[in-house]
Formats: C-alpha cells, structure tokens, sequence
C-alpha cells in the first residue's frame, strides 16, 4: 500500500527530525525496502549534529563497524562547538539553575532584562546564546534540555520573530518526547499567534497554518481528544481554504475524524460537499469510500473501498498507532473506523429502502448473515436504529420517521446563527484591514 504513503506529501512540511518517526513507522511495516529507509535517515541526519546516529545506521547499511572520515571530523566540530555555545551561554544558564536568583523575575520583560544586566552582568549576548545554544541542542537530538533551554529563552525574548522560532522548537521537542498534553498548549499558543501576527505577505500567514496542521498530526492522533480537536481546528474557514489550496492531502485525516467522531455531525454535510469538489485534487480510498457512501450512492464501491481503507489506516503513521496489551496487538482507530463505516453504509441504505434484505445487506458490509444479524439487533438494542427484523422472510423493516414541518425548519435554520457570527467577523477583519492602511 505505497501508493497511498502520504509521507512524501507530509515530510517536506515537517521539522527533519519529525520525520523519523514517520521513517521508523514505514521500516517496522516494511512498505519500503530497508536499504531504502536506512539512506533516507542518513540523508536527513547528514543535516543534523545527530552525528553518532548517522554513524550507527551507516554501519547498519552497510555492514561494517568502519565509518567514513567525514563523519568523524564532523563529530569533531559538533563537540567544540557545542563546548563554546555552552561557555557562551555559561551565566544565564548558571543565573536560571539558581532557584533564589530565578525568584527575582517578574511578568515585565524590560524589568527582567534591566535586572540582569545590572545584578548578574548579563545582557543580549548571552540571551542570544542561550537560544544557540538551546537549538544546538535540539539538533544533537537532546530535546529535554533543548525544550527546557527554549522555555526559559522565551520567558526572557523580546524579539517576537525569535520567540516564535523558539515556540516551534519547543512543540516540536514536546512532541518527540511524546509529552502530548503539553505539545497541546504549545500548539494552541502557535495558532493563536498566527491567527493574530500579522504577516509580511498572506502566503507567509496560510504557510505557518499549513505547517502547523502538519505538526498537529502528531498530537492529535496521540491526543484523547484529538479526533474532536483535528475536526474544530481543519474544520474552520481560514484552514479548511489553506487545505484545499495548499494542502489537499490533509482531507485523509479529518474524513477520518469525521467518520469515527459521530458528535461532529452537524458539519459532516458540509465536508461532503468538499470532498465532492476536491476530488480532481486529491483522492484516497477514505475519501472515496465517503463519496460513493453519500454522493454516489455507489454501496457495491463503498463496499470495496472498505477493505482499501483498512489498509490505509495500517498503513498511515498518524492513523495506525498499535496498542499493546500483553501479547495482543490493536489499531483502535481502525476498528472504530470500520464500525462507524459500517453504520454509514446501513444509514444511507436504509434511507431509501423500508425493505432490506439482511442477505444483501451482510454482503454491503463485508459481513456474514449472522454477522450482520447480531450487528443490526445490537443497533436496534442501543437505540441507534429504528426497526424492527422479520425472521421469518430475513428482511429488515425501517419504520418511517419523517420530520415534521418545524422539525423541518430548526434543522435548516439552526447553522443560521454561526453563519451569521463569521459573517460578520470576517467584515470587521476586512474593516480594520482597509483602515489600517
């Protein structure tokens, strides 16, 4: 299923050092050949100071216990010049690990910095080298202390452009050390600044949205509440343009959240509308299982996209996370998924049949009769189903339940007041635009 391998779509909007995991992922599922993956991570250690992980995989590669002269000389340079960031940044860093002297900081950055060059003699340079040092680190693969570093550098910066470089750095620390609720706030710091920054150009403000919802993939998909998270932040306005123009892959994983979070449906019409224009752009069996389940009607296809689609979960990093337990193994959201899926499928089929046979129906979703049966029974058990099955000719009977007029008008009337609140919000965004010039 490498055809469907989103990675080289993902990779270039990623940190390199994101993008091992992704590696790491395809090696354990052997979509690639191992020698294949093996030269992919050196090429991108090759740009790192993980120099004693390049050496490692080199050896790994090319089973020899020898390493090529460069490497060497290169460790070289990545120890001395870390050893003269560190004295660089040597009196702020001896400055923060005093608890008492730290106690002295307030919220006002000019006091701080006032502060520090009066009492401790330290001034920008050691600010600017504790950000160096900070992201040396980074780059040698210490994200602890690279996280640590970045947090305090932020506290202290007063150059917004560096801070934001800094708050990067750290969710993407966060993230590789799989700190998931904290890689969170950081990336709701992100949004927040790149809602609000202004920018030198629009294209530089739809950038920064189309990274961080690469990042985003990482927590989300890590995160107990992400696949509601993934659906509030790709589902608004200003990203879901920045997908659809940029970015369309990125659909794979809202339909995904769209299909096993089934409290997001009030918005669920409006993605199949999207769906249905960016087929030219991009397609995958997830998003082409969702057309043919509500835009074509095509349930023998649906049918068929199913069992492509538990390939590509398998198969995807984000959305093929194994759980362990003892000595069994799950993909919870492939599960979920092929649930929801199935629930899908019966709703849009019973929707225009009152009649169905459970034969036919077993067969819609890759199940067999009894199968089917038990499944249908448990709905109608959990309320999640109005009908009833006759036994005696294995038919299902749907119990029509047609919404009455007022029922009618609240459904079409009540996304009327949301419509209305971005309405407005945009005219005063465009307001403040034209008087700002």
């Amino acid at each position: 299923m490498a055809t469907y391998d989103l990675t080289p779509r993902i990779a270039p909007n990623l940190d390199r050092h994101l993008v091992f995991p992704l590696l790491e992922f395809l090696q354990e599922r052997q979509l690639y050949p191992d020698e294949q993956i093996l030269k992919a991570k050196i090429d991108l250690l090759n740009k790192t100071n993980m120099v004693d992980y390049a050496m490692d995989i080199h050896k790994s590669l090319y089973h020899t216990e020898d390493v090529p002269q460069d490497m060497i000389e290169r460790r070289i340079e990545v120890v001395a010049r870390l050893k003269a960031l560190e004295e660089a940044a040597a009196p702020l860093m001896a400055f923060l690990h005093n608890a008492s002297a730290v106690q002295e900081l307030r919220a006002d950055k000019q006091y701080n910095l006032q502060m520090l060059h009066d009492r401790y003699q330290i001034g920008p340079e050691q600010i600017e080298a504790l950000y160096q040092y900070a992201k040396f680190q980074f780059e040698c693969g210490n994200y602890s202390g690279a996280a640590d570093y970045l947090y305090q550098y932020r506290a202290l910066c007063t150059n917004s452009e560096r801070s934001l470089s800094a708050l990067w750095g750290k969710m993407a620390a966060e993230v590789l050390m799989q700190n998931w609720d904290v890689a969170l706030e950081e990336l709701n710091r992100l949004k927040e600044i790149i809602d609000s920054k202004s920018f030198s150009t629009p294209l530089n403000q739809v950038q920064s949205r189309i990274w961080l919802m690469h990042w985003s993939l990482f927590i989300f998909f890590n995160n107990e509440n992400g696949r509601t998270q993934i659906i509030d932040l790709f589902n608004q306005d200003k990203y879901l343009n920045a997908i659809q123009t940029n970015a369309p892959h990125l659909l794979r994983y809202l339909a995904a959240a769209f299909i096993v979070n089934k409290r997001r449906r009030p918005q669920f019409k409006d993605f199949i509308k999207i769906i249905q224009q960016e087929q030219h752009s991009y397609k995958d069996p997830i998003t082409d299982f969702l057309a043919c389940v509500y835009v074509n009607y095509d349930f023998d296809e649906a049918q068929k996209k199913m069992k492509e689609c538990e390939e590509v979960i398998l198969n995807d990093p984000f959305l093929g996370k194994h759980l362990e337990d003892s000595n069994f193994s799950t993909v919870p959201l492939r599960d979920e998924f092929l649930e929801n899926a199935r629930l899908f499928v019966f709703e849009t089929y019973c929707r225009i049949h009152q009649r169905i046979d459970i034969g036919v129906l077993a067969e819609k979703l890759n199940l067999n009769y009894d199968e089917a049966e038990r499944w249908i029974v448990n709905l109608i058990r959990n309320s999640k189903l109005d009908a009833k099955i006759d036994s005696q000719s294995g038919t299902v009977i749907m119990d029509p339940n047609h919404l009455n007029v007022y029922e009618q008008l609240i459904d079409h009337t009540k996304a009327l007041s949301g419509r209305t609140s971005k309405l407005v919000s945009q005219i005063l965004e465009h307001a403040q635009a034209q008087a700002a010039r």
